[in-house]
């Protein structure tokens, strides 16, 4: 059926034009200036009321699965990571700034970990510059939490060769404003973390890893969670920076203590560098691209 023969075919006006009918015919009286007699999904004060919560939940589920869906992305290559972590042209400007020996050892040790931000943005160039297409859907869009530094370096990386890139960000007390690398049309903003979480892995084909705080923390471990529980179909888990994780988490004593099996630590792959990370997923899929990442 032709889009023509759809418009004839209804017995009923769409949403959209109905609300132009009421801005056409409007009369301002007691009636019509009362909220109640607002359209219920023109009505901002009534959809943001408690009782309204489950309605946000299917809004926020919705809007940027069906906007992702029109923009053709298929699936998604996640990188997870700090917010924290400085570009390396920044690490001097960083520890400078630094006014106490605890911030001073802070920042060094933040520009330590600098190198992931290369190797985060390096990830995001190779897999976009495969440019991978499958039955018309974009593959390994490369996807990020929208914020700063780790996040940054993803969708900068992708931006540099000209594929659109993802970000979710999230409303937050303090200022949280995308990265000028996202692609417009695919930055999304969410009330929930849960919905956010959600669409991190709604199509996720693989997730990269980088050292970060306790959100990334959250990422991840949800993320193995849904897998170790069967979930979650298995994806190749990409966990940067060995020296980092194996400090902050001792995986070996959840083994020994006996709260997860060996084989849990199998769930992820721990590596160094972009081009081992993409050799990993291309190996794990089949996958026969591995363009030279141009510095």
């Amino acid at each position: 059926m032709t889009e023509e023969e759809k418009r004839l075919s209804r017995r009923f006006y769409k949403a959209e034009q109905e609300a132009g009918f009421v801005e056409k015919h409007a009369t301002r009286t007691a009636q019509t200036q009362s909220a109640s007699y607002k359209l219920a999904f023109r009505d901002t004060e009534f959809l943001l009321r408690e009782e309204l919560r489950p309605v946000r939940f299917q809004l926020e589920l919705l809007k940027t699965e069906m906007l992702l869906d029109e923009a053709g992305i298929g699936s998604t290559l996640v990188c997870y990571g700090s917010a924290r972590i400085p570009a390396p042209e920044k690490v001097e400007e960083r520890i400078a700034a630094a006014t106490t020996p605890e911030e001073k050892a802070i920042a060094e040790r933040l520009a330590a970990n600098a190198r992931y931000y290369d190797e985060a943005r390096k990830l995001a160039r190779i897999a976009s510059q495969c440019a991978i297409v499958e039955k018309g859907m974009r593959q390994f869009v490369i996807c990020s939490g929208g914020g700063p530094s780790i996040m940054e370096a993803a969708n900068r990386g992708a931006s540099e060769v000209g594929a659109e890139t993802i970000g979710l960000n999230i409303v937050l007390p303090h200022e949280q404003a995308p990265n000028p690398y996202v692609t417009p049309r695919l930055a999304f903003q969410f009330h929930y973390f849960a919905l956010r979480k959600m669409h991190f892995l709604l199509r996720a084909r693989a997730v990269a890893v980088f050292p970060g705080g306790f959100g990334t923390f959250d990422e991840f471990f949800e993320l193995l969670t849904l897998i170790q529980t069967g979930k979650m179909k298995p994806i190749p888990i990409l966990l940067f920076g060995a020296e980092f994780w194996n400090r902050v988490v001792n995986f070996e004593a959840l083994v020994e203590e006996g709260v997860v099996n060996r084989r849990d630590l199998e769930l992820f792959t721990p590596v160094e560098t972009a081009e081992d990370a993409w050799e990993h997923i291309t190996g794990y899929y089949g996958i026969d691209c591995f363009p030279k990442f141009a510095e």
